[in-house]
């Protein structure tokens, strides 16, 4: 299987509801390192996974949406509580939909998985990998 991965970050806002998660569950803030890595197990004609420059700009518009805003408020994740693995879903599912779109070329119709680590320090991060 080959892969590639592409890397940017985003920084948001958000709360969580729950005794579980201490003092988070007051407002805070968190920068997430995101890396996307795209599967394939052929190379494509031009013997690549994907267009590196058509994925970092599919990440980079997916994690726009969420950058330096305040989660609680988004409708979308209203209830919610976005961890670091909700979210990391959430960016494999809108890459996702930026592949089926054709956002990242004609290419990317061979690729077979998507993995998106949101790491949120040195020493925790969370994935998550979902077909296509």
């Amino acid at each position: 299987m080959f892969s590639l991965t592409v890397r940017d970050h985003m920084m948001v806002a958000h709360s969580f509801r729950g005794e579980v998660f201490g003092p988070a569950q007051r407002l805070h803030g968190a920068t997430f390192i995101v890396d996307a890595t795209f599967h394939r197990p052929e190379l494509d004609d031009d013997n690549l996974v994907v267009d590196i420059g058509l994925a970092t700009r599919a990440l980079g518009a997916v994690l726009g949406d969420l950058n330096y805003r305040n989660l609680d408020d988004l409708p979308e994740f209203a209830g919610t509580n976005t961890s670091t693995e909700f979210l990391a879903k959430v960016v494999a599912d809108r890459l996702a939909e930026q592949v089926a779109a054709g956002e990242l070329g004609a290419g990317a119709r061979g690729l077979t998985e998507i993995t998106v680590t949101l790491r949120e320090s040195h020493v925790a991060w969370a994935s998550y990998g979902r077909k296509l």
